[in-house]
């Protein structure tokens, strides 16, 4: 017994030790398995190095003093693909700027579990399918701009209770149904919606069409 106490008292240390930097290489992980999922031209992630403890010396990952990822930078990077659903276990992310790129496929409802995120910028690509209603958990958003894709059904109702929504912008899309007049929805300019199928009397001249799904 006291052989076992004494190996504990020595290795415990350094798995307490070890452990934030296990934590942080989570993210690692899943910035890698995003990189998997792109192409990319020009190199801008080839500085992506899963053998690193963490991804803090990445270009274009910014982390905070606890070495959690609190950004990721590629817009305008000329990278295409897809993205997966372990992009939402940055759960520390506060900056996802993906803007102007050629990525494809749905967005990944995951990207709901980033309860800390501030501004998501992903216009500029050539996003399908729906916005996913589980864009309704992050609380502390405040830019949403996702014009200039491909995206289709309607505005999700639950994006009301994002009060603190400054920005939202799905401008030439192919969304249809009705703008949601309650909580933030009611201050957002008309050419946020714009050239989608959505109804309603405000969007005079800013619709290419005006019917419903």
């Amino acid at each position: 017994m006291a052989a076992f106490h004494c190996f504990l008292s020595l290795v415990l240390p350094i798995l307490l030790s070890l452990s934030p930097a296990l934590s942080t290489n989570s993210e690692g992980n899943a910035l890698y398995a995003l990189r998997s999922r792109l192409s990319d031209p020009t190199n801008v992630l080839q500085s992506w190095d899963p053998t690193l403890v963490n991804p803090c010396t990445w270009f274009h990952v910014t982390c905070d003093s606890d070495n959690h990822v609190v950004r990721l930078d590629l817009g305008n990077s000329k990278i295409s693909g897809s993205l997966g659903p372990e992009l939402g276990e940055l759960k520390h992310l506060k900056y996802l700027e993906l803007y102007t790129n050629n990525i494809v496929g749905e967005i990944p409802k995951e990207l709901g579990n980033l309860g800390n995120l501030i501004s998501m910028d992903l216009y500029g690509n050539k996003f399908e399918g729906e916005i996913p209603k589980s864009f309704a958990d992050l609380k502390s958003l405040r830019f949403l701009r996702l014009n200039d894709n491909k995206l289709t059904g309607s505005i999700p109702r639950e994006l009301t209770t994002l009060s603190d929504l400054k920005v939202f912008d799905i401008s030439n899309n192919d969304i249809c149904g009705t703008i949601p007049v309650d909580g933030p929805f009611g201050s957002f300019p008309m050419e946020s919606f714009a050239n989608n199928r959505l109804n309603g009397p405000e969007l005079k001249g800013l619709a290419a069409y005006d019917f419903g799904c």
